[in-house]
Order: C-alpha cells, then sequence, then structure tokens
C-alpha cells in the first residue's frame, strides 16, 4: 500500500495505489530485480482500513507474472474491494471505478501508469492479454483519449479522480512535462482531482484552477523499514490525504492531511517535530507551485493557496 487518498469530509471514498501482487503464486516476473507480493490472507489491512477503491495501474501488480495479476484481482473481487488500472485485457484494465457516494454523487477513478515510472512496456494490457493501463506518453493525445473515456461516464454531480504512477522514487522536483500533462487533464478532460504517486515521499501539491493536483503522494506503508540510502527524504514518514471537494462544482473546499510515522511496519502517529519538518518540506515545494502548508494545533497539515 504506497499511497493513499481519502475523499469527503467524512471519508465518503477512500483510494489506495497498492503497489504489489496480492497472491501465494511463485511465478515471479524474472530479469525485474524487486517483486513485491502480499500473501491473500492478509487483504483485512485493506478492509479493515475500508478502503474502498485500489488503483493497480503501478510498477508492482505484475511482480508475480499473470497468475499473480489474476490472484490480486480475485482476491480483491472476493474483499468486495474496487480496482482500476489492470485487468484481464485492455478494455477492463481502462476502465473506471465507479463509487457511489449516496446523496451527492459518484466518484469515477481512472488509474493510468506512466513507463516514466519504471513499468515495463510489455506489462501494457491489450485486446487479449492481461496487463496495466499504460501510457507510453504523456502527449495531448493521451489527454485526448482520457477526456474521451471521461466523457463516455462523467455525468452532472460525478466526480473524477485520475490516479497516475509516475516519475521516480526519490526527488522534489516536478518535471515541467507532470505539470502539464495535469493541468491539461484538468483543462481539457473534466478530471477534479489528480492522485499522483510512485515517489516514495511527499512531493509539493498545487492547486490548479480550483483543483487539487498531488504530484506524488509518498509512500503511506511498505516494507523498506531499516533500509539505508535516501535518509534526507525522510521515507519513514508518510501523510493521509483528506481531500474535500464541492459535490456540485468540483471545486477543492480543503485539504488535510495527518502526519504519520512507520516504526515495525506499523503507521503511528508523527511527533510534532516530524509534522514540522513536513510542513517545512511541502510549504518549501509548494512556493514555486502556488501553495503553502500550515500545522494546526492537533499536528495535522493544512494545504494553503499562497498570497501573492
Amino acid at each position: 500500500m504506497r499511497s493513499t487518498c481519502w475523499i469527503g469530509s467524512r471519508t465518503d471514498v477512500r483510494i489506495v495505489n497498492l503497489e504489489t501482487a496480492v497472491t501465494s503464486a511463485d511465478d515471479y516476473w524474472r530479469g525485474k530485480g524487486i517483486n513485491c507480493r502480499m500473501h491473500p490472507r492478509n487483504v483485512p489491512c485493506l478492509t479493515a482500513a475500508t478502503i474502498d477503491c485500489c488503483t493497480l495501474a503501478n510498477n508492482h501488480v505484475l511482480d508475480w507474472g499473470y497468475s499473480g495479476l489474476a490472484g490480486t484481482l480475485e482476491t480483491l473481487s472476493m474483499a468486495k474491494v474496487m480496482r482500476a488500472g489492470a485487468g484481464r485485457n485492455r478494455e477492463e484494465a481502462a476502465a473506471p471505478a465507479m463509487l457511489d457516494v449516496p446523496g451527492k454523487g459518484r466518484v469515477i477513478v481512472f488509474s493510468v501508469g506512466s513507463v516514466t515510472s519504471g513499468i515495463p512496456a510489455d506489462w501494457a494490457a491489450d485486446d487479449d492479454r492481461a496487463g496495466v493501463n499504460l501510457l507510453s506518453t504523456l502527449s495531448e493525445e493521451v489527454v485526448g483519449d482520457i477526456a474521451t473515456s471521461v466523457g463516455r461516464v462523467k455525468r452532472s454531480g460525478d466526480l473524477v479522480v485520475v490516479s497516475i504512477h509516475w516519475g521516480s522514487n526519490w526527488s522534489h522536483p516536478i518535471p515541467n512535462d507532470h505539470r502539464q500533462f495535469a493541468h491539461r487533464l484538468i483543462d481539457e478532460a473534466g478530471v477534479d482531482v489528480v492522485h499522483g504517486h510512485s515517489s516514495h515521499h511527499p512531493r509539493g501539491i498545487e492547486i490548479y484552477r480550483t483543483r487539487p493536483i498531488v504530484y506524488g503522494c509518498g509512500d503511506f506503508l511498505n516494507d523498506y523499514e531499516g533500509i539505508g540510502g535516501y535518509e534526507e527524504f525522510r521515507g519513514d514518514l508518510s501523510l493521509m490525504y483528506f481531500v474535500s471537494l464541492d459535490p456540485a462544482t468540483g471545486n477543492l473546499a480543503r485539504m488535510v492531511m495527518t502526519p504519520l510515522q512507520v516504526r515495525r511496519f506499523r503507521l503511528n502517529r508523527a511527533s510534532n517535530p516530524d509534522a514540522e519538518w513536513l510542513r517545512d518540506v511541502l510549504s518549501r515545494e509548494g512556493r514555486a507551485l502556488g501553495t503553502t502548508v500550515e500545522l494546526t494545533a492537533n499536528n495535522t497539515l493544512i494545504l494553503r493557496a499562497r498570497s501573492v
């Protein structure tokens, strides 16, 4: 479980990027180097958190081959957790998750993965081959394809999330093409939230035309504890993102983040100094994006538009 985004003032929808195969299969993808898996008996870590949707278009969901992907899809289905971004063929992999929010409308989740995150090109789903919903480029043509897909399903009162796995694991600068692509998703495809991930640490956040763009959520919970390197990024710290949107307009009403720290493979509330560290980093990285972050008295973070 690498990144998370809760939507709504009462967490109407809970979304995570599930960056692992959920399988007991032994048919690992040879030559990849790192092969992640979670045993199906551990799926209660998702259901206990009442996760509504797992996005799967990432560079680890096929780590244990096509049998591992099939097991992942089956396990999530049996657990009644919706998913998007991978499937038994191209159509299934591209299909969004449709989440009903009683009295408010729907949250529609599209999951896409970019080759820039290390997803092998031959993991792309095809008409007769299982795989992920893979983007080979971040071109205007791809934005047009996403806009067409959104247009087929979005109706009045719906909110659309594009969850995208892209970029490197360790760095703060946002590539220009990522920012342009995110802007075009909002301008041309009617997207309300861009939920970006791949970096193992939180990156800067932008509010563009009243829509939030999280360029890198950072890892939420992983098994990297104790592995050295990149300590300056504080990979032990993570965030829960609570995104509140006006269902009538799609405008961002509020974004609150809860700082957490991973210790002994468990999530704990972060200390005040650690929360201050996250505030300072996100405010520093948000400067070029027009945002800043405040730390509240109860040790949570609030995203603000930076005053000009």
